[in-house]
């Protein structure tokens, strides 16, 4: 298969110098994996080119008692004291949360609160299966509505969730980070504030200032951490820059992949905001290395029926930007 013929949301790549396979995580999409149900899949090459046909590496339905069957968004795989853990969000709209407390404008819950969350679980193969490590709740704390949580290791060796508080409860969405067990298996702690969707000048320079019922939502979206050649910290992630909120709550125009940085170095900042790095519709993205050292970002564009895309990144200390993108690889378009 190529990039143009896989369906590819949110996508994640593990390149495995055991096997020299780049390992591309998904959604699971029953049209080309052949499985029903909510979960994750694997695409698989040697050359960002060619890619086999995906696995499905995770079932939620064959999940003793998991808390929830739906979702399975923003997949991601990461290596950990010597298994592999997969993160991956999923919702269950039949289990309520408490309402949360107004937000800073006064404006109320924007839809009724359902349980939404990334969930942890753990294999021994890159290939799975992947078995859930708590299934009663998701790993983020239960009465927030949160997504597509990542993993983080300070130089400590303290591992984070970082994770995306939704618009939904707080108009002005969030990036947070809570503690985990060295294990991975439970939080510790109170969740950190990172930084506010409306710390990006940028938004805020589009959209007129307001009552939030009045304008459209800031969105926080995909975050992936990556430390650079300088000793600070950055930060992918993803919002749009032109909101249109629809009668059922979804939003469209203007998805953009951008980016931040901890010059400290630390997860708890203090985070300086850049501009976008690829618009488009374009976003959720990551950087992983080649085999031969590049620099990659793989991210899917459009936001709707997403395909794959790759750009050749450059980081200079702790400005990360574009040198080309990759056509002869995804395919063009």
């Amino acid at each position: 298969m190529r990039l143009p013929d896989m369906p590819l949301h949110d996508p994640f790549v593990v390149a495995d110098t055991k096997t020299r396979a780049y390992h591309l995580y998904t959604s699971n999409d029953p049209s080309v994996s052949g499985v029903d149900g909510t979960g994750t899949m694997v695409y698989r090459s040697d050359d960002l080119r060619e890619w086999t046909r995906p696995v499905v590496v995770f079932l939620a339905a064959e999940q003793k008692e998991l808390w929830a069957t739906d979702g399975g968004w923003a997949p991601e795989v990461h290596e950990w004291g010597g298994r592999y853990y997969l993160f991956t969000t999923l919702h269950n709209q039949d289990r309520s949360i408490p309402v949360p407390p107004p937000n800073q404008w006064g404006v109320p819950f924007q839809i009724p609160a359902y349980m939404r969350g990334t969930i942890t679980a753990v294999s021994d193969s890159l290939l799975g299966p992947f078995t859930v490590v708590d299934p009663a709740r998701p790993t983020p704390p239960e009465n927030l509505m949160t997504l597509d949580g990542t993993l983080h290791v300070e130089p400590s060796g303290q591992p984070w969730m970082v994770y995306a508080h939704e618009w939904l409860q707080t108009i002005d969405g969030t990036m947070e980070a809570i503690r985990l067990a060295p294990d991975l298996t439970r939080t510790i702690g109170d969740p950190v504030l990172l930084f506010k969707a409306s710390d990006a000048s940028w938004i805020t320079e589009q959209i007129p200032a307001g009552r939030p019922n009045q304008l459209p939502p800031y969105v926080t979206d995909g975050p992936q951490l990556h430390r650079t050649p300088d000793g600070s910290l950055l930060m992918l992630w993803s919002t749009y820059e032109k909101n249109v909120v629809g009668q059922d709550g979804s939003i469209s125009g203007g998805y953009v992949q951008t980016y931040a940085t901890s010059r400290s170095g630390s997860i708890t900042g203090p985070w300086q905001q850049h501009r976008p790095l690829v618009r488009d519709d374009s976003g959720h993205g990551m950087l992983f290395h080649t085999f031969d050292g590049r620099l990659m970002m793989v991210l899917h564009r459009p936001f709707e029926n997403a395909r794959g895309k790759l750009y050749e990144m450059e980081l200079s200390g702790h400005e990360l930007r574009v040198l080309r993108r990759r056509a002869d690889l995804d395919g063009g378009g």
